[in-house]
Formats: structure tokens, C-alpha cells, sequence
């Protein structure tokens, strides 16, 4: 699954480079640290951009299966420079109907950004299961929280974001999804099955040199909150507008809460 243009992938990769949690980054670095080699897959992988962010944590010899819907991310992904020791494979698949088929072996890993706040709670049932009967780790990044702080202040931002919340929570391929309760929920699920979890924020810290990227959110907004607030249409264009001015003041900061998890089986080396 990945409904997400390149260019909109290119936008926020630094941010989710400089964003992804030390803390959990350590805890898999530390899981695989007496590997001699790894075996991963990345699940709606878009460009690649998982690899190239924990890449360096890992084992040098590391051999990744790159997974999404999307032929055109997967063709820039396999066309990316890699370091020396690093196999790609890509495979065009749809994880609601073929998950399985995804965690097909040899894996040592399964990763995946910006996802788990995408999918159904049923989906998200089933992949647990699924790992926690085949002994997987899991490194799931960048999941969004429901968590926003927009400075300076403005009428309606509460109005917005909570508007963008609930969007949040509709269907984005895998049925209605789990939106801001995504991580407790798969929290909740892997400790039932026996994993550990080590869990921390990895959210996106915004200010005034990062206009792209706020003005894509704002508008963004907007236009789900038009959908999904009560809202009159002047009231948002009047947000936006307002948002839009204290960006070209150079005044706007923004935070999104994310959060990345690594859940091990317990037990396992």
C-alpha cells in the first residue's frame, strides 16, 4: 500500500530522517548487533527511504525486500544507489490481500514508516498474529499520534486538527482506519503475544526555514476540514489565510506528534 506521491515522499523524508527516535533506533541496532547479515522487509515501502534512514544501525551485509503497491516508488526504489553489501528485491503487492505472502521467509525484520495509523484495526490484528507466529521483531516509525502544536496560535486550529483526526480515521485502503490509537492499540496487541516493546516520540519539529512542508500540511488541513468540521467554507479559507501569513512573517513553528515502536519477541537472542 502507498497512496503517496514522490514528491510528496521526497518533501518529508529529512524530516522523518531527523525525527525517527534514537532510543528505539538503538534497541534494534542492539537486537542485530551479532548478525553477520540481516534479511528485511519493508512493507509499503514507497522510495526506499526506510533502508536509507536505519541502514547504518544494522548488520553491513543486509538483504532487503522492498514491498508497496505502487510500481512507479518501486521502480525509483530499486534505482537508488545503495551501499556496498546491500541486495534489494522489490515486489509489487497488495498487503491487504497478500500480507501474508509478505512475510514469506528468510526475515530477520520487518519495518515499515509511516503505515500503522493507515490501517484497519483488523488489518493490524491480523499482521501481529502473523509476525508473532513466524518470530518477527517489528520496527514500525513514524506513526502519527493525533498530536499537533501550531504556534503562534490562530482561531479554529483546535477546530482543524481535530477535524484532521477524524479524517484520519477514515478508510485509506485497508478499511476504516485506527488514525491517532494506532500505537497503543498494536502496543497492546504485541504485549498480549508475548512480545517486548520499546516505544518512543519521533515527531516532526517545524519552524519558519521549513515553509514547504508547512504550507503542504496547512493546506492539507484545510481541505479535510472542510469534510470534517463544522466549519463554514469562509471560516477555513479564513484559517488557511491567516496560517498562510504567519508562515510568510517567517513565525510559524509546527510539531506533529509521531511514534516509532520496536517489538521483539521475547526470548529470542
Amino acid at each position: 500500500m502507498s497512496g503517496f506521491s514522490d514528491e510528496w515522499l521526497s518533501l518529508r523524508e529529512p524530516y522523518d530522517l531527523a525525527a525517527r527516535n534514537p532510543t528505539v533506533l538503538q534497541s534494534v541496532a542492539a537486537a542485530f548487533r551479532d548478525y553477520a547479515s540481516i534479511s528485511l522487509v519493508d512493507l509499503a515501502c514507497g522510495t526506499g527511504s526506510t533502508q536509507r534512514a536505519i541502514g547504518r544501525h544494522l548488520p553491513q551485509h543486509q538483504n532487503w525486500r522492498l514491498v508497496d503497491n505502487n510500481l512507479g516508488l518501486l521502480g525509483q526504489a530499486a534505482t537508488r544507489q545503495r551501499p556496498p553489501h546491500v541486495t534489494f528485491i522489490t515486489r509489487p503487492m497488495d498487503l491487504l490481500r497478500d500480507l501474508e505472502l509478505g512475510l514469506e521467509a528468510p526475515l530477520d525484520l520487518v519495518t515499515m514508516s509511516a503505515l500503522l495509523d493507515l490501517v484497519s484495526p483488523e488489518w493490524l490484528d491480523r499482521f501481529i498474529v502473523e509476525a508473532a507466529a513466524r518470530r518477527l521483531p517489528v520496527y514500525a516509525a513514524l506513526t502519527y499520534d493525533g498530536r499537533a502544536v501550531i504556534e503562534p496560535a490562530a482561531c479554529f486550529d483546535l477546530e482543524v486538527v481535530a477535524g484532521f483526526n477524524r479524517h484520519q480515521r477514515t478508510d485509506k485502503g485497508f478499511g476504516p482506519a485506527l488514525g491517532p490509537i494506532a500505537v497503543p492499540r498494536a502496543v497492546e496487541r504485541f504485549e498480549y503475544l508475548g512480545y517486548e516493546v520499546v516505544q518512543g516520540q519521533s515527531d516532526w519539529m517545524l519552524g519558519p526555514q521549513d515553509r514547504l512542508l508547512q504550507e503542504a500540511l496547512f493546506a492539507n488541513w484545510a481541505e479535510v476540514g472542510a469534510l470534517t468540521t463544522a466549519m463554514a467554507p469562509d471560516a477555513v479559507a479564513d484559517w488557511l489565510a491567516q496560517r498562510r501569513a504567519y508562515l510568510a512573517e517567517g513565525r510559524s513553528h509546527l510539531r506533529v506528534g509521531h511514534t516509532d515502536l520496536f517489538a521483539r519477541p521475547m526470548g529470542t537472542r
